[in-house]
């Protein structure tokens, strides 16, 4: 992903206060040129590869930590704003990142065009949150509830048996 992709959705992620987490952050794109273009936002950079966190932890701006885990193991409901590129189908990269976004808040998919909105917005609306709001290459979901009772799933349940 270039810098430019990466910085698209500045405008989108600025709409919405608190933290930025990168969910499966792997070479740093969004989360690196996003904390670059928002130094006064905190970003956590999530990637569960120990290897791509040593080396995400050499690049990351003052502004920007590195966690080392998996979306489904991380507390729920706090972050104001999760993003994520590449991490999965957008159903399910939708539901890997809702939990984790607070209410009030958003998540940002990077998306290709053939991106199934429909879809993403019936995990949406599963897990608390509103229908899938569609900008070029992005697709916006806005968190409206708490993440409900037995989610996230176990780790890799979702890739399995994805909800939409």
């Amino acid at each position: 992903m270039h810098v430019d992709e990466s910085l698209a959705a500045v405008e989108v992620v600025d709409r919405f206060e608190g933290a930025i987490v990168d969910v499966g952050s792997g070479g740093g794109a969004p989360g690196i040129p996003l904390a670059a273009a928002l130094p006064d936002r905190q970003v956590t950079l999530l990637e569960a590869n120990g290897r791509k966190c040593d080396f995400l932890r050499e690049w990351a701006p003052s502004n920007a930590r590195v966690v080392q885990g998996r979306a489904e193991d991380q507390e729920t409901d706090v972050f104001g704003i999760a993003v994520a590129k590449a991490l999965g189908a957008p159903p399910v990269a939708a539901e890997w990142c809702l939990p984790l976004a607070a209410v009030g808040g958003a998540v940002v998919l990077y998306v290709g065009p053939s991106a199934d909105a429909e879809a993403v917005s019936r995990v949406s609306e599963r897990l608390g949150g509103g229908p899938a709001e569609q900008l070029p290459g992005l697709l916006v979901l806005q968190k409206l509830a708490p993440t409900p009772p037995g989610f996230p799933r176990r780790p890799g349940v979702a890739k399995k048996r994805p909800l939409a």
